[in-house]
């Protein structure tokens, strides 16, 4: 009878060989993603034929920064958990400087503002001239003057 083989730690003393495979299947954040929302979704979902990427980088979600190998394989990342929650996280608007110096007390508190987010046209709707979609979103709160005064009187 043999002995429990013990497992094998991938480089645990080598620091720099750790944070190589630490970091290497890591994507654009949250805030450059939101930067390619505003100025160039159109251009980065049809974009040049690429050899090296997946797809010929036919096939790319601008939420996820993400190449598929085809539309199917895309279509089917539209519908799963990882996209969804990407969308979520898109909905508040990103962290900015201005807002860290208010938190540091130069300024009054604002509060992140939502935003409304669907996922990206097909390449076929982008031609005929739809964007990708974001805007904000009014809370109850920042309703009309008219539609609040129109509220207090019903009650």
């Amino acid at each position: 009878m043999g002995m429990v083989q013990k497992r094998k730690k991938m480089h645990s003393g080598d620091t720099h060989l750790r944070r190589r495979w630490r970091v290497r299947s890591r994507r654009r954040d949250l805030d450059q993603i939101d930067e390619d929302l505003r100025t160039q979704s159109a251009e980065l979902i049809n974009q040049k034929v690429d050899l090296d990427q997946p797809g010929f980088a036919q096939f790319y979600c601008v939420h996820c920064a993400k190449y598929f190998i085809d539309d199917h394989a895309m279509q089917a990342h539209f519908r799963t958990k990882v996209h969804k929650r990407r969308l979520k996280a898109l909905e508040m608007e990103p962290y900015t400087v201005e807002e860290a110096e208010r938190a540091a007390g130069q300024g009054s508190y604002k509060a992140p503002k939502k935003r409304v987010m669907e996922t990206q046209p097909s390449k076929e709707e982008v031609k005929k001239g739809k964007r990708v979609l974001v805007q904000e979103k009014l809370e109850e709160d920042e309703a009309p003057k008219s539609k609040r005064k129109a509220q207090k009187m019903e009650t």
